[in-house]
């Protein structure tokens, strides 16, 4: 039993863009447009598509739909923000009576139907309704919208833009995956697909997944938008714990500005068209886990590197904490750091912001204990802030080289175990404020 994974494209660097809303993706640096797939291999049974309803006022897609030629076994994990949005409940209700022959996904976006009361409710039902009628099956979608919060869903053309995706579904990249990701679209300047193959028990099982989100990101149990799905046979329960491990350790791994959405929801199906099966925990089952990890890693990083007026993508290990859940609280309270968020974007060595963000993050800090360094990604060496406690004396000049990079390591060791974590984050700049305070202009 192999355990490799491998990814149709691999993560790549990202600068700040205007926010075009467009499907041209000329204006993006060279190092973004790398990071939108030309091609990939999908898992057996699915098909994509996405088209333009008129949610939308600039024609851009805004209905995405997945279905599966066979049912699936589903799993997600959900905001949990007080305002959760229809969609999110409807999901919830749906996964309650129906985790086992699920058919497909559907979004809308430009419109959160977040905030919406009854209507809302409805809304988003009628949503999974449409999806019902086309594979003659009940309870068959998961449901997803992203977009204004407060705002009812112009749903007859949601409606009918369901259909129109249905029938124009496809297996292939660029008619049907490629289609499908750019629906998910907001603020997002490039579509976010990933596909991925590993081997199991001799079987090829392959995976797709969508993400989406550019702003608003900081996760409790889920964050953003995302689905993937996945050609492996996997029970339901196993599916849903294997999504829980996997999230914690990439959607829930993430932060742009600290705030969290009414609508953040990652997915995951499972259709067994493959061959493979997961039916009990073991060996298999850790392989598959450790693979959609992976995988939902590397869509969540690519949010981060779309982050709203982002200029560095900013990774935070923190090592040596006495538990997996100290070492994750004190990565995300340093990735939500103003002060250190905005030192980044102005290529200041301010470590000592590090160091006061730590030590009130809630977690045990020896300050004896602990080092600091920036690690930069080109493989040349570290450079050493502070060590268990004591300043070194810090090559300014070297620091700014680091710091001029886009992507960056800043490694914390709390000196008090084995467990560690990584946590993905961006700088803070002023087009972040140019782009939401226009955000419905």
């Amino acid at each position: 039993m192999l355990s490799m994974f491998r990814a149709s494209v691999g993560g790549l660097r990202g600068q700040t863009q205007r926010r075009l809303y467009s499907t041209n993706y000329s204006h993006l640096t060279s190092s973004k447009q790398a990071l939108i797939p030309t091609s990939g291999t999908y898992p057996l049974g699915f098909r994509a598509g996405g088209v333009h309803c008129g949610v939308k006022k600039n024609g851009n897609k805004d209905v995405a739909l997945v279905i599966s030629d066979r049912p699936c076994s589903g799993a997600a994990v959900f905001t949990t923000n007080a305002f959760k949005a229809a969609p999110v409940l409807v999901s919830q209700a749906t996964l309650a009576e129906n985790s086992n022959a699920l058919f497909g996904v559907v979004t809308n976006s430009g419109c959160a139907n977040a905030v919406t009361g009854a209507q809302g409710l409805e809304n988003a039902k009628r949503m999974r309704n449409t999806v019902d009628s086309l594979v003659k099956h009940p309870m068959s979608a998961l449901t997803m919208s992203t977009g204004v919060i407060g705002q009812q869903l112009p749903i007859e053309k949601i409606e009918a833009g369901i259909r129109d995706a249905y029938n124009s579904l496809s297996k292939e990249h660029d008619d049907g995956w490629m289609k499908c990701a750019e629906a998910f679209m907001t603020t997002d300047t490039f579509p976010k697909l990933r596909t991925g193959q590993f081997d199991l028990d001799g079987k090829t099982v392959t995976m797709a997944g969508i993400s989406k989100g550019a702003g608003m990101i900081h996760p409790n149990m889920a964050t953003l938008l995302g689905f993937m799905v996945t050609d492996a046979q996997v029970e339901p329960a196993l599916l849903k714990k294997a999504l829980k491990y996997a999230a914690d350790r990439s959607f829930n791994s993430i932060s742009i500005d600290g705030d969290m959405s009414t609508n953040d929801t990652i997915a995951v199906l499972a259709n067994g068209a493959s061959g493979a099966k997961i039916e009990t925990e073991g060996p298999a089952y850790e392989v598959f886990r450790d693979q959609l990890t992976a995988f939902a890693a590397d869509l969540a990083q690519l949010v981060v590197r779309d982050g709203e007026g982002a200029t560095k993508f900013v990774t935070i290990h923190v090592k040596g904490a006495q538990t997996f859940e100290d070492a994750k609280q004190a990565a995300s309270h340093i990735s939500t750091s103003m002060l250190v968020k905005t030192a980044l974007y102005g290529q200041d060595a301010n470590w000592g912001r590090i160091c006061a963000s730590l030590g009130h993050s809630g977690i045990p800090v020896d300050a004896s204990k602990v080092s600091v360094n920036f690690v930069p990604t080109d493989g040349t060496e570290k450079l050493k802030l502070m060590i268990t406690g004591e300043p070194e004396v810090v090559d300014e000049d070297r620091a700014s080289e680091i710091l001029k990079m886009e992507d960056l390591i800043i490694e914390v060791d709390l000196g008090q175990g084995q467990s560690e974590t990584k946590f993905w984050t961006c700088d803070l700049s002023h087009e972040y404020v140019t782009i939401n305070g226009d955000y419905r202009s």
